[in-house]
């Protein structure tokens, strides 16, 4: 086990961690919400630190990051444990585990690992990062010493003092937005989305290259109000050229009565985030869709032609003069 970061010690042994919105107050012997940050005897540590419980290498595309690094693969690193509890969540089996599980991967070890493979960068990914922030934290520092990139998928449920440690040595961040304060509290066990919506706009000042990801499941966050709410709040505080992702829901885990999103609602949203001003807006989950792809927003000719996570062309600049901006280096993985 390694101390945790984040955290006070109170009265009785107990103390209280501040890495998330909870602010979980401990007793000696138990964990926080998220079950991987443990008071033993007084002092918060770790569980996962060192547990890497997944290892595999990663388009950057299935991040999905599409204006960061494009062409480049990553290796993707997670631990159990999540401090949300979403109903519909994809990668149920090591967010919500049974016990702690994981390989003993030390931080050296992961970069070893990349440079082996010869990736271009780490992703930290399947689970919630923030979570196992302490190992992130190491081998973040330790990959920019390598020349290698770092890359967040999170849901952004992060205090403030975390989201500026992170910072200084992330490179990328695909952020959830999952939609109103009613779905956070009715599928997610959470509070509401204001936290996420600060810790975004905390990374953006930073300097983070920022993406937003948003699930669109029927009947909770699919209605004209929600999309125009979610993509006039990306244009106002993030920008117009933030690229946002929506992404079809398909039955999971507690959510399974719900049929999966049909194209025409992803359609829809595509079409409500254009007209709020967004430049870069993305349907996915839907293999061989043409928005897929990043059209030029000025006349709508491709400038990155994707299928599923592959690439087959790029262009900088389009024939109408517009210049797309790509954060971090281009890569020459083509499909």
């Amino acid at each position: 086990m390694k101390e945790a970061l984040f955290y006070s010690k109170l009265g009785g042994g107990n103390v209280r961690c501040s890495l998330c919105p909870r602010l979980c107050t401990i007793v000696p012997g138990k964990t926080g919400f998220c079950g991987v940050r443990q008071n033993s005897g007084g002092t918060l540590y770790s569980l996962v630190y060192n547990r890497a419980c997944s290892l595999v290498i990663d388009p950057i595309e299935k991040k999905p990051l599409y204006h960061f690094a494009p062409g480049s693969l990553c290796l993707s690193i997670c631990t159990v444990g999540c401090n949300l509890d979403c109903s519909f969540c994809q990668n149920w089996q090591i967010s919500h585990p049974k016990e702690i599980t994981g390989d003993n991967i030390p931080p050296q070890r992961v970069i070893e690992i990349a440079k082996k493979q010869g990736v271009e960068g780490i992703a930290y990914t399947y689970t919630e990062p923030t979570i196992f922030f302490e190992y992130a934290l190491d081998i973040m520092k330790l990959a920019k010493r390598a020349g290698l990139y770092n890359v967040w998928v999170s849901n952004g449920f992060t205090n403030p003092e975390p989201v500026m440690e992170a910072s200084r040595y992330l490179d990328a961040i695909n952020i959830d937005i999952k939609g109103s304060e009613s779905l956070y509290r009715n599928l997610c066990n959470a509070p509401g989305e204001r936290p996420v919506k600060e810790a975004a706009k905390l990374y953006k000042e930073q300097g983070v290259w920022v993406e937003i990801t948003t699930l669109l499941i029927p009947g909770y966050n699919d209605s004209d109000r929600v999309l125009s709410s979610i993509s006039r709040w990306v244009r106002k505080n993030l920008g117009p050229g933030t690229p946002i992702h929506f992404s079809r829901f398909y039955p999971h885990f507690r959510l399974t009565d719900i049929e999966p999103t049909p194209k025409t609602t992803l359609e829809k949203a595509h079409r409500i985030a254009r007209e709020a001003g967004l430049e870069y807006v993305y349907i996915g989950n839907v293999p061989g869709h043409e928005q897929e792809s990043t059209h030029c927003p000025e006349c709508g000719s491709i400038l990155i032609k994707r299928t599923g996570f592959g690439i087959s062309s790029i262009k900088d600049v389009c024939v109408c003069g517009h210049k797309l901006h790509i954060a971090g280096k281009r890569w020459s993985r083509l499909k």
